[in-house]
């Protein structure tokens, strides 16, 4: 019997990988999304009740749901070199010219996309991915594989005659549509937008948890293959070949080249297009196509010899500033903003650029109604990079940055320590009320469904709500008289506000918004002050002996408990039946068989995600804490165990399990 079942899981599995290589590499989809789902969900179902047949590259996983803490250093075996850059056609032709003296016969080029992203190292064995190392400084990187197996353009199981080892390396990327839907979301949270593309998706291989990642939709492009063995002649056939294997490569919009005249022509072509495409690209990539000229020409101290970067000029223009306005967030930062006389400028039309802060202003010296040049910050967020003084007029006067707050009056704040300018009526300040209001509501605090920004902006406009407390006073009858409310969208929004009432306590201390206070330390608080009087009454010294809790942090709790408007909000979202301490439920304490005791997980963990671990450990009384140090008494390891191993088995008194040893600890 288990060996049939053993069968039904891994054909399932080869099943699901051919359909995910059809649908995101070929764009051919085989099967319905619906019939995908219903073998999907059979897939997870065996899994789950047949856990010893665990597979880490199973596209059950590609959902994520690891928790990585700290991310390992690795080794790269094949140095990650960075490109020399070119910015005319001039360089290329010097560049073609060193080639010719080392290559004494005709000389093809591939021209590719430059893809705006974060490098990446993948290791495949035996047509499985293995393991995904950032590039860092080109010697050793990080290793995200948890992360980057979310990933759906990246392949988890290979098709064909791939080679038994090898690394192939890509970029990173998000579409415009994604990092546009992501910045429509962060606003609508009341958060800050992201800058870029480019960073989003750096930063997102670097998020502890890989759910979170996935929510993100990275996409990926592989183009270069590293390894002992080659199995082609040239760089085009590998492209073709990687995407026989299954690979996401960017041989669609590449050219192979006969000249370099050849190339110059991609490049004139996409340096005008470019915008049309649905992702950010900064240049193209030239790269010597005949492999054994590759390695002919070899490398120099940082760079390969056979390829080079033409890098896109960055696109400016010049135009009138019409005047400055201020802008301020959720958490009372102003920003000031250049309004401008609309421009076209890389393909979109520019009425406006932020001015960041005071120091900018003054740095670029601006004055009322000067003529400015603007750039798009890494082709998407709109600058001012310079000033033409030859058209200032001398009875221009500079621009003077703002006292009060725009929104309220209220004269504004700077700390010595920061850039910017900030209101400090918190409570009372518009857009501060709002962004709170947002953030409370939002799906990593409350989670109130019905209930977005635009909204939550109707019902302050209407006096209805000033704090989170007045969510729950709210009535259909005040509801229904206001535009764009209908009988079924105001029981909607009724319901998910009474069915907020039970959300537990760190979503609450969260969503409430004392500055300072994410997810992650609301979590800490709750743990070690299980309800809201507690938390209330405790010192800042009590506070700073919490994990991760320094001063910063715990002036800033004792600070809005001191306040008495803050104070009142408790009281009443208490007696609206909010959750304002920890409940006990079947995910409490199970046993007190660990009390005491201190753990941390290192490695590739199989049995179990690093999430399950920690959650194990509080079930059975124990502690996890973030780093080894004298104070951890059991260090569980997984594979390929790095840095923390050493250090653990250096300070001597820490003892070592793995995974089976653990769980063999908590049964006694």
């Amino acid at each position: 019997m288990p060996h049939n079942i053993q069968q039904k899981i891994e054909s399932l599995r080869t099943e699901l990988h051919q359909h995910n290589y059809h649908y995101y590499i070929l764009d051919q989809p085989t099967i319905s999304d619906f019939e995908f789902d219903y073998k999907l969900k059979e897939l997870q179902d065996l899994e789950n009740q047949y856990p010893e047949f665990h597979d880490p590259n199973s596209p059950s996983l590609r959902v994520g749901g690891g928790i990585t803490k700290n991310f390992p250093t690795i080794q790269h075996q094949f140095r990650m070199y960075s490109l020399d850059n070119s910015y005319d056609f001039n360089d290329l032709e010097d560049w073609e010219k060193r080639i010719i003296k080392t290559i004494d016969e005709p000389v093809e080029f591939v021209a590719e996309l430059k893809y705006d992203g974060a490098s990446i190292s993948i290791l495949y064995e035996n047509g499985k991915l293995v393991q995904a190392v950032t590039r860092g400084d080109g010697f050793q990187g990080d290793e995200i594989t948890h992360n980057i197996r979310t990933i759906s353009d990246i392949p988890l199981q290979l098709n064909g005659d791939y080679p038994e080892r090898f690394f192939i390396r890509g970029e990173i990327y998000l579409t415009r549509k994604r990092f546009d839907k992501i910045n429509a979301s962060r606003v609508e949270e009341g958060l800050d937008p992201f800058m870029n593309p480019r960073n989003t998706a750096s930063g997102s291989l670097k998020m502890q948890d890989s759910r979170e990642v996935r929510k993100r939709g990275l996409s990926a492009v592989l183009y270069q293959y590293i390894g002992d063995y080659f199995p082609a002649e040239t760089h085009w056939e590998l492209l073709s070949k990687a995407k026989n294997w299954g690979f996401r490569v960017s041989e669609d919009q590449a050219r192979l080249c006969k000249t370099l005249e050849e190339v110059k022509n991609f490049i004139t072509h996409w340096e005008k297009e470019r915008h049309l495409l649905p992702f950010e690209i900064d240049g193209i990539v030239v790269k010597v196509n005949a492999l054994r000229h590759q390695r002919q020409l070899g490398y120099t101290a940082k760079s390969p010899r056979w390829a080079m970067a033409y890098k896109f000029k960055a696109e400016k223009v010049e135009t009138l500033l019409k005047g400055v306005s201020y802008q301020v967030g959720r958490t009372g930062a102003i920003t000031p903003v250049a309004n401008l006389q609309p421009i076209l400028l890389a393909g979109t039309t520019v009425k406006r650029a932020s001015l960041h802060n005071e120091d900018i202003i003054k740095k670029l010296d601006l004055h009322e109604n000067d003529w400015v040049y603007v750039e798009k910050g890494g082709e998407i967020i709109p600058k001012i990079v310079g000033v033409n003084r030859q058209k200032r007029t001398s009875e221009t006067n500079p621009i003077t940055y703002i006292q009060n707050c725009p929104e309220c009056g209220t004269p504004l704040l700077k700390t010595e320590d920061q850039a910017i300018h900030f209101c400090p009526n918190e409570l009372h300040c518009p857009p501060q009320v709002v962004g709170r209001m947002i953030h409370y509501v939002s799906r990593k605090a409350l989670n109130i469904d019905h209930l977005g920004g635009e909204t939550i902006e109707q019902l302050y406009r209407e006096k209805l709500i000033e704090n989170p407390a007045d969510l729950y006073t709210l009535t259909k009858e005040q509801l229904l008289p206001l535009e764009r409310m209908a009988e079924k969208s105001v029981q909607n929004i009724l319901e998910g506000i009474e069915k907020s009432k039970y959300s537990p306590f760190e979503k609450v201390l969260y969503g409430i918004g004392i500055k300072h206070v994410g997810e992650t330390v609301a979590k800490k608080l709750v743990k070690n002050f299980p309800n809201i009087e507690r938390l209330k009454s405790t010192s800042i010294e009590e506070l700073c002996q919490v994990e991760d809790i320094g001063i910063k942090i715990a002036v800033s709790i004792t600070e809005f408990f001191k306040n008495s408007e803050n104070l009142m909000m408790i009281e009443r979202l208490k007696s609206y039946g909010v959750q304002l301490e920890k409940q006990e439920n079947a995910q409490g304490s199970i046993s007190y068989v660990l009390d005491g005791k201190t753990f941390l997980f290192t490695g590739k963990l199989s049995l179990f995600t690093r999430e399950q671990a920690e959650e194990m450990v509080d079930q059975h009384g124990g502690k996890n804490i973030s780093a080894v140090s004298k104070n951890l008494n059991y260090l569980v390891v997984g594979e390929k165990a790095g840095s923390k191993l050493k250090k653990a088995q250096a300070i001597g008194s820490i003892i070592i399990l793995d995974e089976q040893q653990f769980l063999d600890l908590i049964n006694g």
